[in-house]
């Protein structure tokens, strides 16, 4: 195996539970030693050859199913869990921490600084009387989905392995009663830091400031170096850049209609990365009243329209919890303050790029809100729409009814088509106001418009092969999700619309909290 750099830093850094037994508890400390589970037969399935030799683990020694499975420990570190708290559906939960994510290395990679944990490795004192395991179908969604995230070029997790853990684990799926077993699972997944907004607001909340000191002065030295020689108060300054990472998030994640289903403060990453793939989902039809989470059916706090005004929501409650160490509550609530105006420019002009436009005219933002209108009202697939829209031609408006509505679906009346006429007639008067060519257009458009995401029939589909021991569909799937603005003519059927056989199956449009 090449040379491992093991630099253990938070847990070298900041203190630990001197606690060993491994039982749910509260913990004053930042985080807690303890073993992965003994998995009764540990099978690898998958891994991600380029991040293993980033983090120069040899993927083809023995070791490294043992590493991954949690069998054994890497050489001279010591695993771990992060204890941080949180607010869940906007009401406050306290302590929660790594229920079942199990922290076994932090190394330097040949980029960069990684920490690398197991998600479904076995209880941890922030299990709060759950078994600390995970089953095969959420395993293979949180994989899949970093990764394709990962290609379509958005802050996030990555995976490194699959491994089924040969364990049967007792879940219920639909939250109904009925519960089952289900083979268990366990991702490795790495990320820079996996520090939430979660973590300083447990220690706020304790009013506990010599600790929110000391995981700011870790966090900016270890994560935001760039900050260290700041004049003015640099608390205050990590908290600006962590409103402007997640607004950046938000917007990446409206361009490509991913719906994240649980933005709980404890799931909102320091870094701005997306993190903690539960049930989420992505746009089929336009709807922003979606959520692809059946525990957030009544209220839909999480869904789609939504998603930007939750970030906010929990940056002001990250805001109050630095306050603490800030020490100006007004200057926190100026920075905030910035938070709708960054978005509204950042998101103007992300859909600017989805059109094709690369001048800026007054008119864009009443282009783009009549195209979010009409695709509201027309149940029209979003990847398909974005997708298809390189290919209009602003000479002949009238000709592409049939490419923008999609051929899927037929427009209900004369009232629709005319809007829609109306708008394409505006669209190509605004794209011949620009210099580039159709084909320049087409180009761009499809850099930033992705042909294939991760919908949730696919993911069936995955989960439903892989849990009969065929990863067959599961490796086709992986490199089709490598690639997702190619064109990747022979996988055509995975750029269909929703299947109607999907509409009403499990897993296919919403999911529980269940893993």
């Amino acid at each position: 195996m090449p040379e491992l750099t093991i630099k253990p830093t938070f847990i070298k850094q900041l203190t630990g539970d001197p606690e060993t037994e491994n039982y749910p508890r509260p913990v004053a400390e930042f985080f807690t030693y303890v073993h992965p589970a003994h998995p009764g037969d540990p099978t690898l399935h998958h891994h991600i050859s380029e991040l293993s030799d980033e983090l120069r683990l040899d993927s083809n020694d023995s070791s490294f199913l043992d590493y991954v499975s949690g069998l054994s420990a890497l050489p001279d570190y010591r695993p771990w869990a992060m204890n941080y708290a949180g607010h869940q559906f906007g009401n406050w939960a306290g302590q929660l921490g790594d229920g079942r994510a199990i922290n076994i290395a932090e190394l330097e990679g040949k980029t960069q600084f990684w920490t690398v944990q197991l998600k479904g490795a076995g209880l941890t004192p922030y299990s709060r009387g759950a078994d600390g395991k995970a089953v095969l179908r959420s395993s293979i969604r949180e994989y899949l989905c970093a990764e394709a995230m990962h290609h379509l070029g958005i802050p996030t997790t990555r995976s490194l392995a699959l491994v089924t853990t040969g364990d049967k684990v007792l879940r219920d799926v639909l939250n109904d009663g009925h519960p089952a077993h289900e083979p268990g699972a366990i991702v490795t997944r790495a990320a820079e830091s996996f520090i939430r907004f979660g973590n300083f607001e447990l220690f706020a909340s304790r009013g506990d400031k010599e600790r929110l000191q000391e995981l700011l002065d870790f966090t900016i030295t270890t994560h935001f170096p760039n900050l260290t020689n700041c004049s003015d108060n640099v608390y205050l300054a990590l908290y600006e850049e962590v409103v402007n990472r997640t607004i950046e998030l938000m917007v990446e994640w409206e361009r490509v209609g991913f719906v994240h289903g649980v933005m709980n403060t404890d799931n909102m990453s320091i870094l701005g990365l997306t993190i903690d793939y539960g049930p989420y989902g992505w746009l089929d039809a336009f709807d922003p009243d979606w959520t692809p989470n059946t525990t957030d059916n009544q209220f839909r706090r999480y869904r789609f329209g939504n998603q930007s005004d939750i970030a906010y929501w929990n940056l002001r409650q990250l805001g109050r919890a630095l306050a603490l160490a800030i020490g100006d509550a007004d200057s926190v609530q100026t920075t905030l303050h910035k938070y709708h105006e960054r978005f509204a420019t950042d998101r103007e002009t992300m859909y600017r790029n989805k059109l094709g436009l690369e001048t800026t005219q007054d008119t864009d933002a009443e282009l783009i809100a009549s195209v979010l209108t009409l695709l509201e009202e027309q149940p029209l697939d979003m990847t398909r729409f974005w997708r298809h829209l390189s290919q209009f031609d602003e000479t002949s408006p009238g000709n592409h009814l049939s490419l923008i509505t999609d051929d899927a679906y037929t427009v209900v009346s004369e009232t629709d088509k005319t809007k829609w006429l109306d708008w394409l007639d505006t669209y190509a008067a605004r794209l011949r106001t620009e210099a580039i060519s159709q084909s320049e257009r087409a180009a761009l458009m499809n850099k930033v418009n992705p042909k294939y995401v991760f919908r949730n029939y696919i993911a069936s589909q995955v989960i439903e092969a892989a849990e009969n021991d065929d990863y067959t569909l599961f490796r086709t799937v992986y490199e089709l999700l490598k690639h997702p603005y190619d064109e990747q003519t022979e996988h055509e059927i995975w750029f269909q619309k929703q299947p109607a056989w999907a509409r009403d199956r499990i897993g296919c449009s919403q999911l529980s909290c269940s893993s």
